[in-house]
């Protein structure tokens, strides 16, 4: 697993150089606060986001729940739900990171063939994934509202300054995923 500055010192040492990205690693030092927060309102919201996608998943495949879809019974269920945190978890890993390496080398590599080995349908894993996404990047930016979470409803208190570029990092990971599965 590689974070900013081990991928800055690997480069360069590949290069037989100096590190040269100083001002990437200036950026990232900067931005920890921000990327702290970030991590952390994913994760105080974790087990909400991954019942909210797993829900948002079956309500648009009904047949999921139905005797053979593939999460009937219970335990497929279970595993259902265990494989989004695992997803999330990895993307919040990266994040705090900065780095995809963790995701890629941790969850992503050889996550759609065994998928295809099980029989588990990718499309519906990359909708819940899609909506993990919307919400991640809600709960940065803190747009997340009281009439769209009902009881729910958890106000982490924003994030000081601009979240664009968190939220663009975020999104490509949760992207990454979607790529790796389709």
């Amino acid at each position: 697993m590689l974070d900013a500055f081990s991928r800055a010192v690997v480069s360069a040492d590949a290069s037989t150089s100096v590190v040269s990205d100083l001002a990437g690693l200036k950026a990232f030092i900067a931005s920890g606060n921000k990327r702290l927060d970030a991590v952390n309102a994913i994760a105080s919201n974790a087990s909400c986001m991954i019942s909210d996608a797993v829900a948002g998943m079956i309500c648009e495949n009904q047949g999921l729940i139905q005797a053979g879809g593939n999460c009937y019974p219970n335990r497929r269920m279970a595993a259902c739900l265990r494989d989004a945190e695992i997803i999330l978890r990895y993307v919040t890993y990266a994040l705090l990171s900065g780095d995809a390496s963790v995701l890629d080398d941790r969850c992503l590599n050889g996550l759609k063939e065994t998928y295809s080995a099980l029989g588990v349908p990718t499309t519906s894993t990359v909708r819940a994934v899609q909506i993990m996404k919307i919400q991640a990047v809600a709960h940065i930016t803190d747009t997340n509202t009281e009439a769209n979470a009902g009881k729910k409803f958890r106000k982490m208190g924003s994030i000081q300054g601009d979240c664009s570029a968190l939220t663009a990092e975020v999104s490509s990971y949760f992207d990454r995923v979607i790529s790796s599965l389709s």
